[in-house]
Formats: C-alpha cells, structure tokens, sequence
C-alpha cells in the first residue's frame, strides 16, 4: 500500500506541473524545495531503533550533505548562467538541519562530522557518490542532469528509509516525507532548467 500511495503522489505532482504549465516549474526553480524543508520536527516520544536504523538516518544525514555540496561545486561553476544550485543548495542545508535533529534525539554518533568541511564525508559510499557526480561537471547540461540524478537517488532512498522505520516512529516518517516532497520540487525544478537548454 506504502508503495502504491508513493507512486500516486510521484504521478500527482507531475500532472499538476505538467496541467499548470511552464511558469509553476520556473516558481519551483527560484524557490529550490517549495517550502518543503523537513525542518519541523514533531514533538513527539523517543522510540527504540535498532541499529540499522540508526544508521539509516546517518545515511540520510549524509546524503541531504552530498545533495547540497554538490550543487554548491556546480553553483561556483555553472551560478553565472542559473540560479537552480544555489537556490536548492539553501533547501538542502534545511533537510540537513532536520535530520541532524533526528540523529541527537535518537543518539546516533555525528561527533566526526563537519558540515562546514565541504565535500567530505564519514561514510564511504556517499564520500564515492560525491566524487562522481562533481566529476561530471562538463557542461551546465550535465550539472542539472546530476541533480535529477541526486534527487531521484534521494527520493528512491527515503522511500525505502521511510518503510524501514517503525510505524511508531513519527517524527522520523514526518520529516523524511516532507523531505522527499521538497525533492520531488528540486527534481522538478532540474527538469525545467534542463529543459530550457533543448533546442
């Protein structure tokens, strides 16, 4: 059911840009998420995880990091010519904030990051993720083509974040669900700026 619901809510929002036009997808390229910043976290009782899940929202702490330093490696690049990285970077240090809260409520061990040390990561996997995408900087076509990619890779991995938490974990299914609605935007928001390149 979980999957059925994603899947019509990813067909939903398309419909509506597509039914409201052009002029929607440039409003969600000047305002980067839409307002969807998953920075209210609900106040609600700790609930036990286990230690995968633990490390899942580490992972996710991690990978709202990749999404922003990678549009802050292509907005010095591409920001003359579009202001899509610089906007969606700000979206992105929100979703951080969120998670970061949700990593302190629930104990896990963020003492080795640093967010103001762009570019590097504790985890190895998004640290590689990292060094691709920015590898891919080329031509501004490729850069808004990382971002879908960033974000489609995002929206993938909080769906599946979001099925393995405890039902009673709200306040962690909140956020990354307001989480992957901003990155449904930025995807939007890629796909537009990309779009005005083709001929």
């Amino acid at each position: 059911m979980k999957k059925e619901l994603f899947s019509q809510n990813r067909r939903d929002f398309f419909s509506k840009i597509f039914i409201a036009g052009t002029g929607s997808l440039a409003l969600l390229s000047l305002t980067g998420c839409g307002g969807s910043d998953g920075s209210n976290v609900p106040n609600v009782p700790v609930v036990s995880l286990t230690a995968d899940q633990k490390y899942l929202l580490l992972w996710m702490y991690q990978e709202e990091k990749v999404a922003r330093d990678v549009y802050i490696w292509m907005n010095d690049i591409y920001g003359t010519q579009t202001d899509t990285f610089a906007n969606i970077q700000e979206s992105e240090q929100s979703h951080m904030d969120a998670v970061e809260k949700l990593c302190i409520k629930y104990g896990v061990d963020i003492s080795e990051v640093d967010e103001n040390d762009i570019g590097v990561f504790i985890l190895t996997d998004l640290q590689d993720l990292y060094n691709a995408m920015i590898a891919r900087d080329g031509s501004l076509e490729e850069a808004l083509q990382v971002g879908i990619d960033i974000e489609t890779t995002d929206i993938t991995d909080l769906d599946n974040a979001i099925a393995a938490m405890p039902s009673d974990a709200s306040d962690i299914i909140r956020v990354f669900e307001n989480i992957q609605e901003g990155s449904f935007n930025h995807l939007g928001a890629f796909t537009y700026a990309l779009s005005q390149l083709t001929p």
